[in-house]
């Protein structure tokens, strides 16, 4: 049976390629558990500095698979795999290494709130998008409660979750779901453009700037107090000295991540 979840690195740039391309990679229990499995490899391998997530064929997924959600009979199944989908979505959030959602297709219900967990959402202009749970009796799940009004603001989150209209991919851009909005030939191109910029920039910035922006609850005199902590420490790691000396001697940094 093929994998369906892929998994490749090259350039210091993980690639997680969901490979379910016949059921426009739709949620069922392989893909999840190989999203799981993916993810973990990224994080524990210290050559990984950026993660792409996307999908093969014509989606970057479509939600759940819904022959595979209607043969989940036991509320404790249910209950297993809806956590599941979930923690792929709390994981990518809460990694240090920046993901980026290269949407190459259709992505709806969960894979719409999947795409959102991601840090920089890349897509083509034939892309299409809809949070299509409440067509099938369903409330967003994959944290599409959390991520969908934090990127567009509850009003606007409400209208497409009540409506599971289908928007494409200008109006997502305007929404501010999406960050660029590619030509299909260039899309890869500039996907991976990104993510090696973002493989050469410092660990440690990113990590904990990523880390501190998905906290939503923290007020001004809390990031403040972030500030005057972390910030010291640092200033003193061989990162921001590179970065100095980089910039005093007009030259490309080389971060360690130390």
């Amino acid at each position: 049976m093929e994998d369906q979840v892929l998994y490749s690195v090259e350039n210091g740039i993980a690639t997680i390629t969901m490979n379910r391309p016949k059921s426009l990679n739709s949620m069922n229990d392989g893909l999840i558990d190989g999203l799981h499995a993916a993810i973990t490899k990224a994080l524990t391998d210290a050559e990984v500095r950026c993660v792409v997530l996307t999908g093969n064929g014509k989606a970057f997924c479509a939600g759940g698979d819904l022959s595979f959600l209607n043969g989940l009979t036991g509320t404790a199944d249910k209950k297993n795999f809806i956590n599941k989908v979930g923690s792929v979505a709390k994981r990518l959030m809460s990694m240090e290494k920046p993901v980026i959602a290269w949407v190459n297709g259709v992505a709806a219900g969960a894979g719409v709130n999947l795409m959102l967990a991601c840090d920089l959402v890349y897509c083509s202009t034939k892309s299409r998008f809809a949070e299509s749970f409440a067509k099938v009796g369903l409330i967003p799940d994959c944290g599409g409660l959390y991520l969908l009004p934090k990127a567009i603001g509850v009003q606007k989150a409400k209208e497409l979750m009540f409506t599971a209209d289908l928007i494409d991919a200008a109006t997502a851009e305007k929404f501010g779901m999406v960050n660029h909005v590619c030509e299909d030939e260039v899309l890869k191109d500039e996907v991976y453009k990104m993510a090696s910029r973002l493989a050469k920039s410092a660990p440690l910035s990113i990590g904990l700037t990523k880390k501190y922006l998905n906290d939503t609850d923290l007020t001004m005199d809390e990031v403040l107090a972030i500030e005057e902590t972390t910030q010291p420490l640092l200033m003193g790691t061989d990162d921001c000295k590179e970065g100095i000396a980089a910039f005093y001697e007009k030259r490309e940094a080389v971060f360690t991540g130390k």
